[in-house]
């Protein structure tokens, strides 16, 4: 192997095209594309979407405090763009009225997107 070529000798979380170049046994640098990089954020981590009504959005808004660390689980975001958000909480009772405007949230949402 020539000594411009990467060794890929760690494991990479850039995804595919990612290659860690080593200097004397030692990681130096990461090269990957950006669209690789922001794939592998996206794929990781969510966007929630809150949905709430009447007394089931006040739980929710406790479950987003310190003392559950959500972050822990990569939502510590909360996003109220449906365009930004991977995650719809649906949090209380979804009645008839409310079920087409849930429809139209849902279709919004950028993808992978889950309920």
């Amino acid at each position: 192997m020539r000594e411009s070529e990467p060794k890929s000798s760690l494991p990479v979380a850039g995804g595919a095209g990612a290659a860690i170049h080593e200097k004397d046994g030692d990681p130096a640098f990461l090269t990957t594309r950006v669209e690789a990089w922001i794939d592998a954020a996206r794929k990781n981590s969510l966007w929630p979407f809150p949905f709430g009504t009447a007394c089931c959005a006040i739980e929710f808004m406790s479950f987003m405090m310190s003392h559950y660390d959500i972050s822990r689980f990569g939502a510590e975001v909360v996003r109220f763009s449906p365009r930004q958000s991977d995650l719809l909480i649906v949090a209380g009772t979804v009645t008839d009225k409310m079920a087409p405007v849930m429809v139209r949230i849902y279709e919004q949402m950028a993808e992978p997107k889950y309920v």
